[in-house]
């Protein structure tokens, strides 16, 4: 770990040390020493309190693998149409994004959270992911981060969102105590996009084509640029696509790297039946691991991401079922 740089004129209140589990972290915001620290957090600005939850948030950290999150069902619709996603998400034997064995009303989801913080010592990690987005659904994902923020404060709570309607909602999001946001971001330039996406819908109008993906990408960019203010850590999931963005990951990174995001998650197309690439060869592990590499050097890499269901529940790689109450 390096010193802070002796010459830095940063006041001391804008100095932040964390100590966890041994582990002294120092955030200095604008001192050399935070902006070329070799970890992640470095000269992020970020706050004791979302730091500590992003030492202990397996998704964010892959040293947290002793961690358990899980990912509540509260948000069935969505915004947008990707034509690599089938809606058909009630499914108990797929392990991927966006499938569910159930549905849960916030209600619901207090009941099933309280059930897993009793079972598993180690949940620190409440996520919301879908099935759908969970900004389509703001009222569900607001009502149930308040049933649980109100008697677990202590636990990061984060959602995963394709940034839609992230700068209608991000002020609200701080408000909630939303610690980690998730934002999939699969092109940064319209030409790119419209192979990706069907449709968005969007303040009552479906939109289509080149201005679809327009409107899309405006307010993902325009999302990130408000969040990186407001002390929430930010990770940018890309999904690759051979023959379609897959020579453009890099400007993806390069660009979401400009407004403040910390990681980047690159994986590879899942084949979904009933989709427009049902046929589409995923990517080998070699390629995503090339890919990485090439971009790492631009912004750190989340490298042990399981692409989890929307009702995911344990540590990474050690799942349980997610029961009824």
């Amino acid at each position: 770990m390096k010193a802070i740089d002796k010459n830095c004129t940063v006041s001391f209140s804008a100095v932040r040390g964390t100590l966890e589990g041994g582990r002294i972290m120092i955030n200095c915001r604008g001192c050399k020493a935070g902006s070329e620290g070799k970890d992640p957090l470095w000269g992020t600005g970020l706050s004791n309190n979302t730091i500590n939850k992003t030492l202990k948030h397996p998704c964010f950290n892959k040293n947290a693998h002793d961690c358990a999150r899980i990912h509540l069902p509260v948000a069935p619709a969505c915004n947008i149409k990707c034509k690599f996603c089938n809606r058909k998400y009630d499914c108990q034997n797929e392990s991927r994004p966006g499938v569910t064995s159930n549905l849960l009303t916030p209600e619901e989801a207090l009941k099933i959270f309280e059930h897993y913080r009793k079972r598993l010592k180690n949940l620190t990690v409440m996520g919301i992911a879908g099935p759908g987005d969970a900004l389509a659904n703001f009222d569900n994902v607001k009502k149930t981060i308040g049933y649980i923020t109100e008697d677990h404060s202590d636990i990061a709570i984060c959602i995963s969102t394709n940034g839609l309607m992230l700068p209608e909602y991000a002020m609200e999001l701080k408000k909630m105590g939303i610690s980690h946001i998730t934002v999939t971001i699969n092109a940064v330039d319209p030409a790119v996009s419209e192979k990706i996406y069907d449709y968005v819908d969007y303040k009552g109008k479906r939109f289509r084509g080149r201005e679809a993906s327009e409107i899309l990408l405006k307010n993902q960019l325009l999302g990130l640029e408000i969040i990186k203010d407001l002390d929430i850590m930010c990770k940018v999931n890309i999904v690759v696509i051979k023959g379609v963005n897959y020579f453009h990951v890099k400007d993806i990174v390069k660009k979401v790297k400009s407004l403040g995001v910390t990681y980047t998650n690159i994986m590879s197309l899942i084949p979904v039946k009933d989709t427009d690439y049902e046929n589409q060869e995923p990517l080998s592990n070699k390629e995503i691991s090339n890919l990485r590499k090439e971009c790492e050097d631009i912004v750190p890499q989340m490298c042990h991401c399981r692409q989890c269901r929307a009702d995911a529940v344990g540590k990474l790689g050690d799942e349980l079922p997610q029961c009824a109450i």
